[in-house]
């Protein structure tokens, strides 16, 4: 059922470009008893998009912190964008992160500020000193901010207070923030999963248009396989830390992706859960 990238032929992989994601016998490990990746290799190219799916404590999101070096390897080497992130020092992370965005499932927006305002704090990386205020932002911060709200359809709630607005339009006022960083990698962490159905559909179907219009990499966390089938290029299924499925989402089962979320074999959830 695995069919994983670093198994193709040199041949093979000479045809495509190479990798902006790179995870070589990756394992971390946060107490003896307690592994959330375990040996994981995988790679993925420019434009992809691949969903990670798997069991809550399967470690799904220790993997994404992985790629923007929230979290460093136990053992293994993450190597993003020509980087290697275990080893990267600050200066060098911070320059990383600047072309990396992330979603959270939170969407932690600053509920006091105006949606415009929190979308600007996406430039933060490129600029120098605090900011307070809208105004403190350059106007040409502002303007951008304005155009990623407008792409994300959100364009006439800017001026509104980030807490009024729907669990949908902060989510996609989070998207457009993570656009405002102008990144070369995309992270989405259960992105959805505090949604209903339709605003989920539509979270989704907007970070895919996004992805095709800017050639933007995206790895993206999904509980939803429904969800996952239709909107990914790749699945990639974890099970107790470990890559149980790797194969390209076209002509993929049900059946199949739901083998994933066997408990056969599986780490102890609850425990990894609370680590990860």
């Amino acid at each position: 059922m695995t069919a994983t990238l670093s198994e193709q032929s040199a041949e093979e992989v000479g045809r495509f470009p190479e990798p902006v994601v790179r995870f070589d016998g990756v394992s971390k490990r946060f107490a003896p008893d307690v592994t959330a990746l375990d040996d994981v290799t995988f790679s993925v190219r420019p434009g992809e998009v691949v969903v990670l799916l798997g069991l809550s404590g399967s470690g799904k999101s220790t993997l994404l912190r992985h790629v923007d070096g929230l979290r460093r390897p136990t053992s293994g080497t993450v190597s993003v964008l020509d980087t290697d992130v275990g080893n990267a020092g600050g200066r060098t992370l911070r320059g990383l992160r600047t072309r990396i965005g992330f979603i959270f499932q939170q969407f932690d927006l600053v509920g006091s500020l105006t949606l415009l305002e929190n979308v600007c704090t996406g430039a933060l990386g490129r600029l120098r000193g605090p900011r307070l205020g809208l105004l403190s932002y350059p106007r040409d911060v502002r303007l951008e901010a304005l155009r990623q709200l407008e792409r994300v359809g959100l364009a006439d709630q800017a001026f509104q207070r980030a807490d009024t607005l729907s669990g949908g339009q902060q989510q996609r006022g989070a998207v457009a923030r993570a656009l405002l960083q102008r990144p070369e990698i995309l992270l989405a962490d259960e992105p959805v999963a505090s949604l209903d159905p339709e605003s989920s559909a539509q979270v989704m179907a907007l970070i895919r248009e996004i992805s095709a219009e800017d050639g933007l990499t995206v790895l993206c966390s999904l509980h939803q396989v429904d969800l996952a089938l239709s909107w990914g290029d790749r699945m990639v299924g974890l099970r107790g830390g470990r890559v149980v499925l790797d194969t390209a989402a076209s002509g993929l089962g049900r059946d199949e992706v739901m083998a994933v979320y066997s408990q056969v074999g599986a780490t102890a959830d609850a425990v990894l859960a609370a680590a990860v």
